[in-house]
């Protein structure tokens, strides 16, 4: 037995030294180191030497595979190493042009939501953050929609559990930075929101920015100066602007502000529904009922609030028709902004 052992090796050391291609060096693995190889044959076969043998031979047989698989490594981390340098040296062309990296660029509705965010803090207005998981008194409660009130149902709220869901506007930072700090307050709060609903001008997930405004002798004038400003800024200071009224349970008097089509000017087209005007945010007063919530003196402290959509806004500034494609990550897509 040791005689075919010392028989083993030599040939194997042998094929091992002639193997010139990595993908050789498999086969050789398996015919003489593998579960089914010479060796492990070889090693079962032991019980049939003499007793007092098995020892020596055993060890002997160790020794004989353990050189071998040492052997086998060094084998193969050089071809390997040789054939990684012959294929660089293959791929290698100093003569080709450089190949450009393409940068990365934000987000269309990152970009919009940032020039939104520059424009009001430019006006005086701080940022302000809250999280996406909301308790029902802050979506809510605090907002003046308790649960019987039928505006809940123009939300189509994801609910966690009873008291906890996923936030449906970005107005529940109104109440928590009104319960955190005594006015005067001047924020806004840009962020993501959701709701069931999903079609071309509608997403399950999509952004919104709160403003609001506390302080003493607020009045409507003050929130419409505001959004003027703010129109003028984020379209064209020729951009005419009207106000409509409607109806929001956080704020009284309310009104939904249109602006003239960005497509035909207000002259009407099908965009417009031949209206010439596009909706674009609704506002109003504070309701005293959302001060009486917070510990505030509706009687000494008056303010407004508004809200708007940056897809929206985004759609309206870029002429999109359909708010999907800037989830739909098409390059040719994005790469325009």
């Amino acid at each position: 037995m040791e005689a075919e052992l010392q028989r083993i090796k030599e040939e194997a050391e042998a094929a091992l030294n002639a193997i010139n291609e990595a993908d050789s060096l498999e086969e050789f693995r398996v015919k003489y180191l593998g579960r089914k190889g010479m060796f492990t044959a070889l090693m079962r076969n032991l019980g049939q030497a003499p007793k007092e043998e098995r020892p020596r031979l055993g060890k002997l047989a160790n020794d004989f595979k353990r050189t071998l698989e040492e052997v086998f490594a060094a084998k193969k981390s050089a071809l390997t190493d040789t054939g990684s340098r012959r294929a660089d040296k293959g791929r290698l062309d100093l003569t080709l042009p450089g190949r450009a990296v393409p940068f990365g660029k934000r987000h269309p509705v990152t970009q919009v939501m940032d020039e939104i965010c520059s424009i009001f803090e430019r006006l005086g207005f701080t940022v302000a953050e809250g999280p996406d998981i909301e308790l029902d008194f802050y979506n809510f409660e605090g907002l003046n929609i308790p649960r019987h009130h039928p505006a809940r149902d123009m939300h189509d709220t994801f609910y966690i559990d009873d008291n906890v869901l996923l936030r449906t506007h970005t107005s529940p930072m109104q109440v928590r930075s009104m319960e955190k700090a005594a006015p005067p307050l001047r924020m806004i709060a840009p962020g993501k929101v959701y709701r069931c609903d999903s079609d071309i001008t509608h997403t399950p997930m999509f952004h919104q920015v709160e403003g609001f405004l506390v302080d003493r002798k607020v009045s409507f004038a003050d929130l419409k100066g505001i959004l003027a400003v703010f129109i003028a800024k984020m379209f064209d200071k020729k951009t005419a602007i009207r106000f409509r009224p409607s109806y929001f349970p956080f704020t009284e008097p309310s009104a939904e502000v249109d602006i003239a089509c960005v497509i035909c000017h207000g002259k009407g087209c099908r965009v417009c529904k031949q209206t010439g005007w596009l909706e674009i945010l609704g506002a109003g007063l504070i309701d005293p009922a959302v001060f009486k919530k917070v510990n505030y003196d509706p009687e000494e402290y008056s303010g407004f609030a508004f809200g708007l959509g940056v897809e929206r806004i985004a759609m309206l500034k870029y002429g999109i028709t359909d708010i999907r494609l800037f989830y739909e990550n098409d390059r040719r897509f994005l790469k325009q902004f």
